[in-house]
């Protein structure tokens, strides 16, 4: 029987990974300090007998009895508004978390996955961006904790791939939405979502007019486990996102019609490097893994306020109105 680590596995992301893997009989052990996770994401499990949780910090070496085939690396805050409220911690996360890892990866003779992001682009100057550009990252801003911190995670799974014989593997995540995040998650899909649903006004940074490329969380844990299941000497960087393109303005007027909320747009300052603009290249995906998305934004959009309807206790409340 396989043992899987999924560090981060009571986030958004680690938790629907942990479902799938428990689907295929897998056993898997979830690593998470709960800074951003989340109890409630991995209550369901807790009575699986292939299923085990322990409370720890990345930043720390972690230890494992026996074996462990695969280990996937989804610890780390990943809204700006997270990874910012303690930016020592996110870059330490990124740096010390990805080397302990790493060393219990080469220790197990383990194949291991870093979850790296598309802000590794920064404010992109070509789109969509290929895995071969180089970014345009602001090394010193309030975003660069988490964006250089990503980079350096990069760099260390390179070198224990090439130089220590690790079977390492590098997915870069774009903007990712679904259930399971929560309703202070901070990122924009979740932000709109629950200030419909709640009567208030949707913020918008700047114009409205930067474009960001949602991705369903399903179409994206499909594409990790395909790269964690390609061919040794898969080294090399992949894209996994949606390639469909979305202005802000679009997103809010798309969760205003689904919410039929009576709320208003807000316009605020743009953040300090907030990119104009995400589309990923998924060429290597398609080539490579034989991924690409299936669920079209309006239909995950769906899903997704359905499940923060529940969460904020809010479903309960339309039912006693109808009736």
């Amino acid at each position: 029987m396989s043992t899987i680590v999924v560090a981060g596995g009571a986030g958004f992301l680690g938790s629907t990974l942990i479902e799938r893997l428990l689907a295929g009989n897998a056993r898997v052990i979830c690593v998470d300090n709960l800074l951003t996770g989340r109890l409630a994401n991995i209550a369901p499990y807790f009575n699986n007998r292939l299923f085990q949780f322990i409370r720890h910090d990345i930043i720390d070496p972690l230890e494992i009895d026996g074996p462990v085939s695969e280990i996937y690396n989804l610890a780390c805050a990943a809204s700006p508004n997270k990874y910012q409220a303690d930016p020592f911690h996110t870059f330490e996360t990124s740096i010390y978390g990805a080397k302990n890892l790493l060393n219990l990866a080469m220790q197990k003779r383990a194949r291991i996955l870093q979850a790296s992001t598309s802000e590794v682009y920064g404010d992109p100057e070509i789109s969509p961006q290929p895995e071969s550009y180089r970014g345009q990252v602001n090394a010193c801003g309030p975003r660069a904790c988490y964006d250089e911190g990503k980079r350096a995670a990069e760099t260390l799974f390179f070198e224990y791939g090439t130089r220590r014989d690790v079977e390492t593997r590098i997915v870069r995540i774009f903007n990712t939405y679904g259930p399971r995040m929560a309703p202070d998650d901070g990122r924009v899909v979740s932000n709109f979502i629950t200030q419909a649903l709640l009567g208030e006004d949707l913020t918008v940074n700047g114009t409205g007019q930067q474009t960001r490329s949602f991705c369903y969380v399903d179409d994206l844990i499909e594409g990790l486990m395909r790269l964690m299941a390609a061919p040794p000497g898969t080294r090399a960087p992949v894209n996994i996102g949606n390639p469909g393109e979305f202005t802000m303005l679009e997103l809010a007027d798309l969760v205003l019609a689904k919410t039929g909320t009576s709320s208003r747009l807000c316009f605020r300052d743009l953040p300090v490097d907030d990119p104009r603009q995400r589309r990923p290249d998924i060429t290597l995906a398609k080539a490579l893994l034989g991924w690409e998305p299936k669920v079209a934004l309006s239909e995950g959009l769906d899903r997704t306020i359905a499940y923060f309807r529940n969460e904020l206790g809010l479903g309960e409340l339309a039912r006693l109105r109808q009736a």
